[in-house]
């Protein structure tokens, strides 16, 4: 299977509580929902097709408490069959029991688990959130791909997808496109170690 990360960011790369003010406030976060206003039918139903390639969900410990308290309560929503149903695998060194079935809790060498889920048959692990969990995936090698809806909004505070201090990554444009509401949508496929060069120097 492919590994997909898929978040929602704003313009000054937050990922934090971006579904309503009381999602996430760790740490303590006072922003949550920044993400709510610029939805839109056309950010639905790109968001809804993403959602339809996925055969498993990974998450962080964060995320996973957050989904698995409130998709098993949203069984008119369109998309909750797929996650109440699919397999899901949360990262976690603290999580004991998962009671959002079908669920395995991962611990000890996450990315040594994750390489072994990839090789499994299907068509895509998603995660969803979990900007940790996502970025240190990302920086081992084992993500294929990097799926971006950007909101029009500038949080100023909160947990960042990608922090200072973090592994560089190259990345090559596959889509965009934007929505009525202005989310931009950008999807990348991770090529290695960044390119360095210098503006104006001579070939």
């Amino acid at each position: 299977m492919r590994l997909v990360l898929q978040e929602f960011v704003s313009l000054d790369g937050v990922s934090q509580g971006p579904g309503s003010p009381e999602e996430d406030t760790s740490d303590g976060f006072t922003r949550g929902g920044w993400f709510v206003p610029h939805l839109d039918e056309a950010f639905e139903r790109v968001a809804s097709d993403w959602l339809s390639r996925a055969d498993a969900f990974l998450f962080g410990r964060r995320t996973y408490e957050n989904f698995a308290r409130d998709w098993p309560a949203m069984t008119d929503h369109p998309n909750a069959r797929i996650l109440n149903g699919s397999p899901k695998y949360v990262a976690s060194r603290s999580l004991t029991e998962a009671g959002w079935e079908p669920t395995t809790i991962l611990s000890g060498d996450i990315p040594a688990q994750v390489a072994e889920l990839k090789r499994m048959p299907g068509r895509e692990i998603q995660i969803h959130g979990s900007a940790r969990l996502g970025h240190s995936l990302l920086a081992a090698g084992l993500v294929d791909e990097v799926r971006l809806a950007v909101a029009p909004v500038v949080v100023g505070d909160g947990r960042r997808l990608f922090p200072d201090g973090g592994t560089p990554v190259g990345l090559r444009l596959l889509h965009h496109g934007t929505t009525p509401a202005g989310v931009a949508v950008h999807v990348y496929e991770p090529t290695g170690l960044p390119e360095y060069g210098t503006y104006g120097a001579d070939a």
